[in-house]
């Protein structure tokens, strides 16, 4: 019982990032409990995924307009509409370079899965840690304009509290960097 105590304790606090596992590590956990601890930390605890919404991808160049609740952020959107826009990111390369660019920085990021790249669009999925609400995340490379186009929406509630904008803002300081 005691084990199975320390395994959730390193596990969750490998789930919050704190510095608990060192303090648990010696009260002989072996090293499959604490693969098992890891791993139970990268996922969420519980699962509010939603369904895929339809209207993903690129059609004539767009991506799919914000609905009207404020749980999502697109650089396709009126600069005027302060709540949904948020500015594309840039790239001087190529769109295929600049996708497989940006696959490696969303890769790095916690409880993210691509689900689609083609060589102008990337698709991924991110999950928050709590509740396991899914978010949706697309980007589309403009080759004419060396702009990256993006759009991340919540696929369920209203509010985000910004996270879709501050994922975003995160993605362009570590593309950028």
């Amino acid at each position: 019982m005691l084990k199975i105590l320390m395994t959730w304790l390193v596990a969750v606090a490998l789930f919050i990032g704190t510095a608990a596992p060192a303090v648990a590590y010696p009260l002989s956990l072996s090293p499959s409990d604490v693969l098992i601890a890891q791993t139970m930390a990268k996922k969420s605890l519980f699962s509010f995924s939603g369904t895929r919404p339809a209207t993903l991808g690129v059609k004539d160049g767009k991506l799919a307009a914000c609905p009207g609740s404020p749980n999502c952020v697109c650089s396709q959107s009126l600069e005027a509409d302060a709540e949904h826009y948020v500015a594309p990111l840039t790239f001087t390369d190529s769109a295929p370079e600049a996708i497989a660019r940006l696959k490696s920085v969303i890769t790095n990021l916690p409880r993210t899965e691509v689900i689609q790249q083609t060589e102008n669009y990337l698709y991924a999925e991110f999950t928050t840690p709590l509740m396991g609400f899914v978010d949706d995340v697309e980007f589309f490379a403009d080759a004419e304009t060396g702009t990256l186009h993006v759009r991340s929406a919540s696929r369920l509630g209203q509010s985000d509290l910004g996270l879709n904008r501050k994922r975003i803002e995160e993605i362009r300081a570590a593309y950028n960097a």
